[in-house]
C-alpha cells in the first residue's frame, strides 16, 4: 500500500462514496474525538479531508 495517511470522512455516506472509487469499500468507524483527546494528531488537507498518520485499532469498529 502506498498511502501515507488514513483518510477520515465526516460521515458514513461520504466514506462509502470515497471508498467505492477503489472497489468495494470497507468502512471503519473511528472515534476521532477520543483519538484526538488522547493526544493523537489529526490533519486537515487543503481539500477538507481529515487525515491521520496512524489510527490504532482500539479507536475503530467495523460498520
Amino acid at each position: 500500500m502506498t498511502r501515507q495517511f488514513v483518510h477520515i470522512s465526516p460521515d458514513y455516506e461520504t466514506a462509502v462514496k470515497v471508498g467505492s472509487r477503489h472497489g468495494k469499500p470497507v468502512i471503519l468507524k473511528i472515534r476521532a474525538r477520543d483519538y484526538k483527546n488522547d493526544g493523537n494528531e489529526l490533519y486537515r488537507s487543503s481539500n477538507g479531508v481529515w487525515q491521520a498518520k496512524y489510527v490504532a485499532p482500539e479507536y475503530f469498529t467495523i460498520y
